[in-house]
């Protein structure tokens, strides 16, 4: 299965790439921007156009490519609603990465809603997908870890939302940047399996000549 591979080790690379952007991104940054209150967004809108913006392109590309891997090189479908949550973290990545919250410390406009609503879709749409996906046969090996990586975005998720609102943002930026890692993490899991299960698949064992019995 040599397109499953070669998708599943394109995820992988894409999943790297927007890891190490990401720190870049945190890295460029003013240094007056605290990780810990701040989220990754409010990171990204003091650089519009740059390499945070790119990485979530790109972590959204990744997760087409594995979504590619797993319709080409499965035995059944990734099912309808794996699919369409899958969709909605790759819709809601993009729309993230082109319209912009708003600065910190400024009032909410239309646009940054939209951004924080399209982040909360994303949030909760891969964990959902994780969860469907962990039933399926080839990814039993790996069923185990992946339900446990969701229930820790979820828990992270549930962490995120209390500080956004009743919580006064009390460690925002801390609890999503933990979500974003247990969320990257389910992908990666998935990423590896199916590049390594394309790779058993693909060895060709030698046929032993012999007299028979």
């Amino acid at each position: 299965m040599p397109a499953t591979r070669n998708t599943g080790l394109l995820a992988l690379g894409g999943i790297a790439l927007a890891a190490l952007l990401t720190v870049i991104g945190h890295l460029e940054v003013n240094d007056d921007l605290n990780p810990w209150a701040l989220t990754i967004s409010d990171f990204a809108v003091s650089d519009r156009g740059g390499v945070i913006d790119i990485a979530m392109v790109v972590l959204a590309f990744a997760t087409v490519a594995l979504l590619y891997g797993l319709r080409r090189g499965a035995p059944a479908r990734p099912g309808r609603a794996a699919e369409l949550l899958l969709g909605a973290w790759v819709t809601g990545l993009l729309l993230a990465a082109v319209v912009p919250t708003n600065e910190p410390g400024t009032a909410m406009t239309t646009a940054a809603y939209v951004h924080r609503y399209a982040s909360v879709v994303a949030f909760l749409a891969l964990p959902v997908a994780g969860w469907l996906l962990a039933r399926r046969s080839e990814l039993a090996p790996v069923a185990r870890t992946l339900r446990t990586l969701v229930l820790l975005s979820l828990t992270l998720a549930g962490a995120m939302i209390w500080s956004a609102y009743p919580g006064d943002r009390l460690l925002i930026g801390l609890a999503e940047r933990l979500l974003i890692v247990s969320e990257v993490a389910v992908l990666a899991t998935i990423a590896l399996t199916q590049a390594r299960a394309a790779v058993d698949h693909g060895v060709v064992v030698p046929h032993k000549r012999g007299i028979a019995a």
